[in-house]
């Protein structure tokens, strides 16, 4: 189930990462809500997944999702 905690963990770290352009400085709220919640959720489940995995693994694994996911989303919705 850690795999799996750290597969959300990493969706929720792009998922924040993408939102956050939407804040416009946090200035609007609904989208910064919603960024707040992923980056909690993120921590969250990494947090989780850290009881069983080794925090080198599973750091490396949630921030290499979250960059190469918000890489792939900018490079192919945003252009």
């Amino acid at each position: 189930m850690s795999w799996v905690y750290l597969l959300l963990a990493g969706l929720s770290e792009m998922g924040w990462a993408v939102w956050l352009k939407y804040t416009e400085g946090f200035s609007r709220l609904l989208p910064s809500i919603i960024t707040i919640t992923l980056m909690a959720a993120s921590f969250a489940l990494l947090s989780l997944a850290l009881k069983e995995l080794p925090i080198s693994t599973a750091y490396a694994i949630w921030t290499g999702i979250g960059t190469i996911g918000t890489f792939v989303f900018g490079y192919m919705i945003l252009h």
